[in-house]
């Protein structure tokens, strides 16, 4: 497993080693120990999430505020772009974003500590995103913030044709400058 750094230090992209001969390919998606090396941390994942979503469809963004979750994502079908905002108040990068495209070919993952917000864009016909979290879902400390802030003014990749797919309760985030922050 290799790792790269991004613009925002804390947020990684893991990219297994993949073995691919005439029969397919094989890898290595998650190792503990090698993940706490590379992280430089000591995590334990407590929920595993699965989600499968259509072209053009927009998650988030969202974060737990109380009861906060550090993600693992990836992508076993088709291709997203990812998101992740910081939100923590005394971060020198705070309210800056990162966003890199997963895909089943690429194999990228991303860590998304604690204090981002997270979201994804649907770039293929569908996509399905399987990501590990450190706590678990608690509805009632979900908080979301508006996808298309003026202020955090993500570049989101959306097709020119027309509107993303956007839950109503995503529809109802609030903006950046009246969130919850860490």
């Amino acid at each position: 497993m290799n790792i790269i750094d991004t613009e925002l230090s804390e947020v990684k992209i893991l990219i297994p080693e993949v073995y691919q001969d005439s029969r397919g390919f094989f890898f290595e998606s998650f190792n503990l120990n090698d993940f706490n090396k590379l992280i430089d941390g000591a995590y334990s994942f407590v929920q595993d999430n699965h989600s499968s979503s259509n072209k053009n469809v927009l998650r988030g963004l969202h974060y737990q505020l109380t009861k906060p979750q550090a993600k693992l994502t990836r992508v076993v079908y088709g291709e997203i772009f990812d998101v992740a905002v910081d939100i923590r108040k005394n971060s020198n990068t705070f309210g800056k974003w990162i966003g890199k495209y997963l895909s089943s070919e690429n194999n990228h993952q991303m860590w998304i500590p604690v204090g981002f917000a997270h979201g994804f864009y649907v770039i293929s016909d569908r996509a399905e995103v399987l990501y590990k979290t450190t706590d678990f879902y608690s509805p009632d400390d979900e908080r979301c913030i508006l996808w298309n802030d003026d202020s955090l003014s993500i570049d989101w990749p959306l097709l020119k044709s027309s509107p993303p797919v956007i839950s109503p309760k995503d529809l109802e985030g609030v903006s950046f400058q009246n969130a919850d922050y860490f």
